[in-house]
């Protein structure tokens, strides 16, 4: 018997079956990742590959096109920018669920309610970041924009420049190295800041014009090229949604191809493992869901973040349509009765920066699935501490299997 516990690196125990069924499906990833760097585009992309496993609307049971009975799978979308998905099983509800929970929005910039203006010569974009970036990072990189423009009759208008090989690209200016002197000397939070994260979008100003008769020609033109292609006016960015993201696409990092570089991992790493789960379940015994959730980045906020209740009401949608009876007892109960993994990225150790973490209880590369028993700061403040027989209950299922 070995008394020791010992970490075990994947790479030393498998096989070159094992290694291909793991190539492959990241080969899937990073293709889903490339066409999914917003959080409505990954709904968008869920719901098609939702639909190709047979997965039912929940709009299609309320209207009464089907029925809910066990070994049903179904989905339901939430402003655009959530989803949720459970397979029913063939216990009765009140036994508790089986639940994942991922967050699929990623830190980011958005564009302001009126952020197209002219300085110098230059047509400019005003940003405000998302979630926690560092603001050094997001400079002199090639930029795309992505989301939505809700124009005054409702007609939704969708943006997507820089990701195709003929699209532009945008980007953010930085100062040439002996033009830096001063801000070489501030601190990293202060060299670049948010109000500076102003996006470069264009230099030609409009021809044709008299002289004075328009002062900002620069933003006029990019205002009539914006119209011509997307049929919009500067008024209509009131009511738009434009994040703007790392333009570059997924790629293998390392000589043996063993790491992968792309935007959007935080917390698409999890997200889409969890969403390919629940697509490939069938009939099991306690029923299954998968909520994948907007605004984990900014708190959680809002009617389509993980503190919305679209998660109670999918759980009440299931009862309501399952039986003729049921009260808010039986809904807490089965509540009561489910286990649930809330699926996040972890932070493993990074030999350049070996003195942040306790070695002895941090994570490492290749040894494996991440079991974070609390999260918080300081003495665990904010934090969500499991309990050590649900740790002990997936230590046996790891390990089983």
């Amino acid at each position: 018997m070995d008394l020791f516990y010992k970490r075990k690196n994947v790479w030393e125990e498998y096989n070159e079956e094992q290694k291909n069924k793991a190539f492959t499906f990241c080969d899937e990833y990073m293709k889903f990742l490339d066409c999914s760097k917003t959080e409505r585009n990954f709904v968008k992309n869920a719901c098609k590959l939702a639909i190709k496993k047979n997965f039912v609307s929940c709009d299609d049971i309320v209207s009464g096109k089907k029925k809910l009975k066990s070994g049903m799978k179904i989905f339901g979308v939430i402003k655009n920018k959530a989803i949720i998905f459970g397979v029913l099983g063939s216990e009765p509800l009140e036994k508790g669920f089986n639940i994942v929970g991922a967050h699929i929005d990623s830190p980011r910039l958005d564009l302001k309610q009126n952020p197209l203006y002219e300085d110098t010569g230059f047509g400019m974009l005003k940003t405000h970041y998302y979630g926690g970036i560092k603001k050094y990072q997001w400079t002199v990189i090639p930029l795309s924009l992505h989301g939505v423009v809700i124009k005054k009759d409702g007609k939704c208008v969708d943006i997507a420049i820089g990701e195709d090989e003929t699209d532009p690209i945008f980007t953010i200016t930085d100062l040439l190295p002996h033009l830096a002197q001063e801000q070489m000397q501030k601190k990293m939070t202060e060299g670049i800041t948010g109000e500076g994260l102003n996006i470069l979008c264009g230099s030609i100003p409009t021809k044709g014009e008299k002289k004075d008769e328009v002062k900002e020609k620069v933003k006029k033109n990019l205002l009539t090229l914006l119209n011509k292609k997307y049929k919009i006016k500067e008024e209509d960015f009131i009511s738009a949604e434009i994040e703007v993201v790392p333009q570059f696409k997924a790629r293998s990092i390392g000589f043996d191809e063993s790491m992968i570089g792309a935007y959007g991992q935080d917390d698409r790493a999890c997200a889409y493992p969890a969403l390919e789960a629940i697509l490939s379940i069938e009939n099991p015994k306690k029923t299954c869901i998968c909520i994948l959730t907007d605004k984990e980045e900014i708190g959680s906020v809002g009617n389509t973040g993980a503190n919305a209740n679209f998660f109670e009401t999918f759980v009440e949608f299931l009862f309501k349509c399952s039986r003729e009876r049921y009260d808010g007892y039986d809904v807490r109960y089965a509540l009561s009765n489910s286990r649930m993994l809330s699926a996040d990225v972890n932070a493993g150790v990074d030999p350049n920066y070996d003195g942040v973490q306790d070695k002895r209880n941090a994570s490492y590369l290749g040894n494996g699935v991440v079991i974070q028993k609390y999260t918080g700061s300081r003495g665990k403040s904010g934090a969500s501490d499991a309990n050590a027989e649900y740790l002990g209950y997936l230590r046996n299922i790891l390990d089983t299997n």
